[in-house]
């Protein structure tokens, strides 16, 4: 009995500490290698998307180019207190789960903390990189003025198309899919 009772408490107190998923918007969060036989469709547009490096919460540097080297890209520009941002989070979050194999989304904040920030990410499920541009520069670069903004890149760095006010679930899946050939 006593050590059913041992059992039980080992388990119960593993439970706690471990079951939580912690969306801390660093490097664990960026995606693998590229699963074999993933092709992608060819940009349709000739225009080059602004460079950009960043640090992710975690300080971890990320360059833009090695992002978008061999996938797409979709880059979420947000703010915690941005109610729209939270709805527009509900429509990225399905794509995020379907497409994070094959396609990275990053998120960047400027109008924020880094507590407020990790709070969010907890609050809204997010499961992807997360970066805060404080001096704004990345979010100038791609001309956007308020949040949500929503961005799609292509392998190798053709901006495909911008959102300004955010993009619902269907037409962000449809770009995807013309982009990604599995």
């Amino acid at each position: 009995m006593r050590r059913v009772v041992c059992l039980c408490m080992v388990l119960l107190l593993a439970g706690c500490g471990g079951a939580a998923l912690s969306h801390d918007g660093g490097r664990a969060t960026l995606p693998g290698p590229l699963p074999s036989g993933v092709r992608f469709a060819a940009a349709t547009s000739k225009a080059q998307a602004p460079p950009f490096s960043l640090k992710l919460l975690d300080g971890t540097p990320v360059q833009a180019a090695k992002l978008w080297g061999d996938r797409p890209v979709v880059v979420f520009f947000f703010a915690s207190w941005c109610s729209r941002c939270a709805a527009q989070q509900d429509r990225l979050a399905p794509l995020v789960k379907r497409y994070r194999d094959v396609v990275t989304f990053v998120g960047v904040g400027a109008q924020d903390k880094a507590p407020a920030v990790k709070s969010w990410l907890d609050a809204h499920d997010v499961t992807y990189p997360v970066a805060i541009d404080g001096g704004q520069d990345m979010w100038r670069r791609y001309a956007v003025r308020q949040p949500p903004a929503v961005v799609l890149i292509a392998p190798g760095g053709k901006l495909e198309r911008g959102w300004t006010g955010g993009v619902t679930t269907d037409v962000l899946d449809t770009e995807l899919k013309r982009l990604v050939q599995r």
